[in-house]
């Protein structure tokens, strides 16, 4: 019995040492840690970067704003000079000519209610004299003239052939012809030619030229 009692009690002292062990490195780990400082020394640290400065930036200058302006519309023109420049003295010499002035006028006082109006001259004639003379009706315009010359003929088996010129071109025509789409030689005389327009149903002589 006496040696179980003594097992029992040395298998408890066994524990508790090794809880006090526990225990104390426990402690002294925290002591360290707490005291000693990190057992790994800290990282390096970064160089600050540079900072390089700006020079100092001018002052906007400011300029004013106009609101609510027409684009077509210009500005106002600035006098030289300002207000110190203004002569603020009293000159009684010509205060006294001005007060001195004496209206004159042909016409009605115009400060004076009593005062009679002035006599107009009455016309006696109108301002505008109506020159429109009657009316002469228009008829239609005359016919433009032909634009051919007549400068010679020539007489082959009773047959007459007409030279015409017209500018710079020559045309020979026979009675019945026409020349340029539009004149029609209606009669061929030895001093004169016959031609109608035919757009403007008209007939005109033309003369014979003389070289």
């Amino acid at each position: 019995m006496a040696l179980k009692i003594g097992a029992e009690d040395r298998k408890k002292v066994l524990i508790a040492g090794g809880l006090g062990l526990v225990v104390l490195a426990l402690l002294v780990k925290t002591l360290v840690q707490t005291f000693g400082g990190p057992s790994t020394p800290p990282p390096a640290a970064a160089p600050a970067p540079t900072v390089v400065s700006a020079p100092a930036a001018r002052p906007a200058r400011r300029t004013p704003v106009a609101r609510n302006v027409p684009a077509a519309a210009h500005e106002a023109v600035k006098l030289p000079g300002s207000l110190a420049a203004l002569d603020p003295t009293l000159h009684p010499e010509l205060m006294e000519r001005a007060e001195s002035l004496v209206y004159a006028g042909k016409g009605r006082n115009i400060f004076s209610m009593s005062a009679a109006p002035a006599q107009i001259e009455q016309l006696h004639a109108a301002i505008r004299p109506n020159q429109a003379g009657p009316v002469v009706p228009q008829g239609p315009p005359p016919p433009p003239p032909i634009n051919l010359k007549f400068f010679g003929y020539a007489s082959q088996a009773g047959a007459k052939k007409a030279f015409l010129l017209q500018g710079d071109d020559v045309f020979i025509a026979v009675a019945g012809d026409v020349v340029d789409h539009r004149y029609k030689v209606v009669r061929i005389d030895p001093s004169s030619i016959q031609v109608e327009d035919l757009p403007y149903n008209n007939t005109q002589t033309l003369p014979l030229i003389q070289n």
